[in-house]
């Protein structure tokens, strides 16, 4: 929820400040609140090792920069962030992208506990949380496996709240917001109330969303895909009864004439939740539970849609300024109950379920000369089902235990981090008399990670930063056990049960410039893959009928594309920029000017080919101005072509699109009011994510506005 005016509140030992001290910060600040700025002022909040001088990529997004990126999927919200994309499979359903990698490889957090729903297992599934009743984003472009595992080989996206609140509080605030608009015709309402008497603080909050048919600027179908020739194999299955539909399959599905609106992309979501601290000047004690609802459409079906439901119980606790080894403490742990049904028509498809438990602790040590670290203990279980003529992963049970320590050197000249990781993970499947997963056998894989930082700071407000990390991933259920056909995704998916842990050797280094409003910031990654586990094509046709496969060189009907889960060796690299220069400001005036851009290059290291669903190039330019109350950016983005596209894969156009937002703020009585207008494509462009599977059935939305109204009290 968005608070205008609100002084930023210190978070005492965030959970991902730990990854936060890998980054480098002096190149993400805007200059103040009414400079509209995906990267927000406030980088680093009550970092546990006491500085701000960070050595990879960190982004925020909070205040108006939040606000005014809303939206229903958090893939959505994170686009166009540099070096962050979406996987966008439709309107209802997205994950984000980070540096090409999406996924298990990178790690969704709530208040820095793990989020815990399916979203990773398939592109239709959704993330089980809403920005509405999030007041800060964290994005760590990079590894971060060293403090949250090896799913966070390529990122950590943190989402945060005040759900547990975390600070005395005396009296009563609260915040409320409507909007209406954008190309679904979207309605949203949100409220929150936190309340308090010095000593214990109550928290509430409440969101709806809902939203009509995408509205596209042409076919839904790529010209590719109406010549037989996209990526897209659309599902030929009778749900209801298992038998081959032949010829009419394609009629069932998002149909090719469908021009103007994309079918059954609707959706609907509401959730709230209800927390209570006990809180110190030194810390805090308190819980919370959170409800979330989802329902949306399949765009690649169009009698099918997704009920989804999470319940989510929290608890942390942070105690400062002990006295002996360890001065400060802090302890957060979460147990989802996750799942959803993939309804055709009125029957139950399949049911996929997750419920676990993710917890950590973490103690900073006393300082022993220039030194200081952190400790900690991360403990989780997950148990997976998937129950349905649909299911082609076997019930599985996963537990996790990890052992960590990042130490912060500050020298004379110079700052220097490291650290270690050690994982131990257990996958242990369970038939459940599907003679398919029959030969499921159970493994259990030790991971490490190492990484080593340096920030040094330069003359005239330029920094230079740099990490160097080592990093283990154990396998996921899906890409041991997977067998059959994934139903959404028009494939039929093969894991590998002797897959090893996919290895990586990564560094990252940053040229950047801060000096008030003016920031500037280059940078460049590569990682080294040494068994990088891909979804490689066979180029097979299979057909699952039960328990049985039928397999063939060609294609008949009912049959999808056989994909296997295989480790290659791999590269991954490419450079970012953000910037921003103020050219003109006075008393009650400023006039920025940004740009960002980021390319990534990825592909097989023994045969060349590339990666599936990489970001093309993308450039980006905005101009802002404020003027006492109001403020108004203007921003043109490009996006190449993507032509580096594996074999069987399509290409994605390129685009370049026109987006606008105006803002003002007033004041009634002790009431702070912003109100707010976007205009998104504005040309009018036919946008299809090279990131996004659907990309040939379902493009973005047409040009479109909305507009909203925010209180805070």
């Amino acid at each position: 929820m968005f608070y205008p005016d609100r002084p930023f509140r210190a978070q005492p030992l965030s959970p991902l400040v730990t990854a936060l001290s890998l980054a480098f910060s002096p190149g993400v600040f805007a200059d103040d609140r009414k400079t509209e700025s995906t990267l927000a002022a406030v980088v680093v909040t009550a970092n546990p090792l006491g500085n701000r001088d960070l050595a990879v990529p960190v982004s925020q997004l909070s205040g108006d920069a939040l606000l005014l990126r809303d939206a229903g999927t958090l893939g959505e919200v994170l686009t166009g962030l540099p070096g962050v994309a979406s996987t966008s499979f439709g309107p209802g359903a997205s994950r984000p992208v980070i540096r090409g990698l999406d996924g298990d490889r990178i790690l969704l957090l709530q208040n820095g506990v793990g989020a815990l729903d399916a979203s990773a297992l398939s592109y239709d599934h959704a993330v089980a949380q809403d920005v509405a009743s999030v007041e800060r984003i964290e994005i760590v472009r990079g590894p971060a496996a060293l403090l949250y595992g090896g799913n966070a080989i390529g990122g950590v996206v943190n989402t945060l709240d005040n759900r547990i609140p975390q600070s005395r509080l005396e009296g009563v605030s609260g915040a409320a917001r409507v909007e209406y608009g954008g190309a679904a015709n979207e309605r949203v309402a949100g409220a929150k109330l936190d309340a308090g008497n010095g000593d214990y603080a109550v928290h509430v909050d409440v969101f709806g969303r809902r939203s009509d048919d995408l509205r596209i600027p042409g076919y839904a179908w790529s010209e590719r895909q109406r010549a037989g020739l996209g990526s897209y194999q659309p599902p030929e299955h009778d749900h209801a009864h298992g038998e081959e539909e032949g010829e009419h399959g394609h009629e069932e599905h998002a149909a090719e004439s469908a021009e103007g609106t994309l079918p059954n992309s609707d959706s609907r979501a509401h959730g709230g939740a209800f927390g209570v601290s006990r809180t110190w000047d030194d810390g805090y004690l308190g819980l919370a539970y959170s409800g979330y609802r989802s329902n949306y459409g399949s765009v690649a079906e169009e009698d099918v849609r997704l009920d989804l439901k999470q319940d989510r119980f929290a608890l942390a606790f942070a105690k400062n300024g002990l006295a002996g080894p360890f001065t400060d403490l802090k302890a957060d742990f979460a147990y989802t109950d996750y799942d959803h049904q993939e309804l055709h028509g009125s029957e139950v498809g399949t049911t996929f379920s997750n419920r676990g438990y993710d917890g950590r602790i973490e103690a900073r040590h006393a300082a022993v000369g220039a030194l200081t670290g952190v400790v900690g203990l991360q403990l989780g279980q997950t148990r997976f089902s998937a129950l349905g003529e649909e299911a082609f992963v076997p019930n599985t049970e996963t537990g996790k235990a990890a052992l960590f320590v990042l130490e912060q050197w500050q020298a004379e000249t110079a700052l220097f981090s490291f650290g270690g990781r050690i994982d131990y993970t257990s996958l242990s499947p369970n038939a459940s008399n599907n003679r398919r997963f029959e030969d499921s056998r159970s493994r259990s894989f030790t991971a490490g990670s190492l990484s080593a930082g340096l920030v040094y700071p330069l003359s005239g407000g330029w920094s230079l930063g740099g990490n160097l990390a080592y990093t283990e991933r154990a396998p996921s259920n899906y890409e041991l056990y997977a067998n059959g056909q994934h139903v959404a995704t028009g494939t039929f998916e093969r894991g590998d049960p002797e897959a090893g842990k996919e290895k990586a050797r990564s560094i990252d280094a940053a040229l950047r410039y801060q000096a008030g409003a003016n920031r500037l910031s280059l940078g460049g990654y590569y990682s080294h893959f040494g068994n990088f586990i891909a979804l490689e094509r066979t180029g097979q046709w299979c057909h699952s009928h039960g328990d049985h496969d039928h397999c063939g060189d060609e294609p008949h009907d009912g049959d999808s594309p056989e994909y296997a889960y295989e480790g290659v060796p791999a590269k991954l690299y490419g450079f970012e920029l953000d910037g921003n220069w103020r050219v003109y400001q006075n008393a009650s005036q400023s006039l920025d000017l940004q740009a960002w851009g980021d390319i990534t290059r990825a592909g097989r290291r023994d045969t060349g080919e590339a990666l599936p669903r990489i970001p093309p190039l993308r450039l980006a330019g905005a101009v802002v101005y404020g003027q006492g109350p109001l403020s108004l950016r203007a921003e043109l983005q490009y996006a190449a072509e993507q032509d580096r596209v594996p074999q069987n894969d399509t290409p994605s156009d390129a685009y370049t699109v026109a987006n606008v937002a105006l803002s003002y703020q007033f004041r009634t009585g002790g009431s702070a009011w912003t109100a707010y207008l976007r205009g998104d494509n504005l040309t009018n462009e036919e946008i299809r994510y090279a990131t996004s599977l659907t990309r040939d059935i379902a493009p973005q939305g047409r040009r479109s506005a909305r507009a909203g109204l925010a209180l805070q009290f």
